[in-house]
Order: structure tokens, then C-alpha cells, then sequence
């Protein structure tokens, strides 16, 4: 089922692509185009979820630093 499903979005993100860029192919060449796009898609997508998951980790990892030396130097420092 899972073929199935790739080969029908990929051939509906083909038909989309090819339009958009003003390419006229085949219906296997428009279908190729939109499950390989669809995998370098799939892995950009990925990545960048990835980098940004990393990030919001570190902006988190130093707003929370930020909190604790705030917390020291208001109540435990003095």
C-alpha cells in the first residue's frame, strides 16, 4: 500500500512541479520527478527540522542558564 500511495502523490507532486515550471514530460518522467523530489524533499525537511530542533534546544539550554544565574545572584548571592 505504501508504493501505491508514493507512486499517487509523487505523480500529483510531478504533475504540480512540471506545471509550475513550465516542463512538458511524459507520465513516467512526471511521476520519477515527483518521488524523487519527493525523497530530496523528505530529507531537506528532515535536516532542517533537525537543525532547528537543535537550536531551539540550545536557545532553551541558555535561556534556562540565564534564569538560574538571574535566581543566584537575586536570592542566593547577597
Amino acid at each position: 500500500m505504501p508504493i501505491i500511495a508514493l507512486i499517487i502523490i509523487g505523480a500529483a507532486a510531478g504533475f504540480l512541479a512540471t506545471r509550475l515550471m513550465k516542463l512538458e514530460t511524459d507520465i513516467l518522467t512526471t511521476i520519477a520527478i515527483g518521488v524523487f523530489g519527493a525523497l530530496i524533499g523528505g530529507l531537506v525537511l528532515r535536516f532542517l527540522i533537525t537543525v532547528t530542533g537543535w537550536m531551539a534546544g540550545l536557545v532553551g539550554a541558555v535561556l534556562g542558564a540565564m534564569l538560574l544565574i538571574w535566581l543566584w545572584k537575586t536570592y542566593i548571592s547577597r
